[in-house]
């Protein structure tokens, strides 16, 4: 192997572990929760910690008959991004046995 293919090669297998890394840092930064599947990638909003409503608890307590928690906005305003990759397979509608 010449010096410019080990050069080549080298490069190519740190690549993943710079996009790991900097997947990682958006989620963090971005406040979002990563789910993945077979069937979907899902990136679900969290609460921020630094948030002064909430400090990162996503919400609070409203007081009265019937107690309910009010979501915040540092998360509960911002959408939940979802990206199909397979259907989801029908279920049969004959018994298995």
């Amino acid at each position: 192997m010449t010096a410019r293919c080990l050069r080549a090669a080298l490069l190519l297998a740190a690549v993943p572990a710079v996009a790991a890394g900097a997947v990682t840092l958006a989620l963090r930064t971005g406040h979002r929760r990563l789910h993945a599947d077979r069937h979907r990638i899902e990136l679900t909003p969290q609460p921020r910690r630094s948030c002064p409503d909430c400090w990162g608890d996503g919400g609070w307590w409203v007081d009265g008959a019937h107690p309910e928690m009010e979501a915040c906005g540092c998360w509960a305003n911002r959408p939940t991004w979802r990206v199909r990759l397979l259907p989801v397979p029908a279920w049969s509608a004959e018994p298995p046995f």
